[in-house]
């Protein structure tokens, strides 16, 4: 059973839908015992960094994930659900992340403006992967699939974690991985087939 993390933040009844979709057993919770007894779990997430790392502390699951995390348990961050996988945002401030996986997410806007980049920010829309290294949640991705972005922040420092990115003026990473912990920056739930395929290859996953 995958576990999706409800903590108030983002829509996830079409993660809910794509997971069904594939035939995978899924629960929307925020109970820490169904947490724990799940084989996996799914860390969504929309808006702003501070506000959703806030209130993932404030109901108490910030430390649960991260626990079963450490302990071996297969781990999905989705968009701003990856983000908070990283050491920390500098999203409005300084924010500190649940630092499964090292590295700070920063803006595209201020990458932009120091490399004189004229492209819009957020970046929505489809953009190519770029396959950079092996991943379990690869493993029906091809090199050049298309995969659907909505975002104004992206992780860096983190290269060594990359698994596969996307190029729109500086190098967007995709899809991380450290272990059994994963994030897509993308929505596979809004990619298509291919994003079916990433989702269909973390039910996969062993813990």
């Amino acid at each position: 059973m995958i576990a999706i993390i409800d903590y108030g933040v983002g829509n996830l009844f079409s993660l809910q839908s794509s997971l069904h979709f594939i035939g995978a057993d899924v629960i929307v919770t925020r109970d820490v015992a169904k947490i724990q007894q799940a084989d996996k779990i799914l860390l969504p997430g929309v808006g702003a960094f501070g506000d959703a790392m806030g209130k993932l502390q404030n109901s108490g699951l910030a430390d649960v994930v991260k626990t079963e995390a450490q302990n071996g348990k297969p781990l999905l961050g989705i968009c701003l659900g990856m983000q908070l996988l990283f050491s920390e945002s500098h999203e409005f401030g300084v924010h500190k992340g649940l630092d499964l996986i090292s590295g700070r997410v920063v803006s595209l806007r201020s990458a932009f403006d120091k490399q004189q980049i004229e492209l819009k920010v957020p970046q929505i829309g489809w953009n190519k992967l770029v396959l950079k290294q092996d991943s379990p949640l690869l493993k029906y991705v091809a090199q050049g699939d298309f995969v659907y972005y909505v975002h104004s922040y992206y992780a860096s420092q983190c290269d060594k974690s990359v698994a596969a990115f996307s190029d729109y003026g500086v190098k967007i990473p995709g899809l991380v991985q450290k272990g059994n912990v994963f994030g897509t920056q993308f929505h596979p739930e809004k990619s298509g087939e291919v994003g079916l395929n990433i989702l269909r290859a973390f039910t996969e996953v062993k813990g």
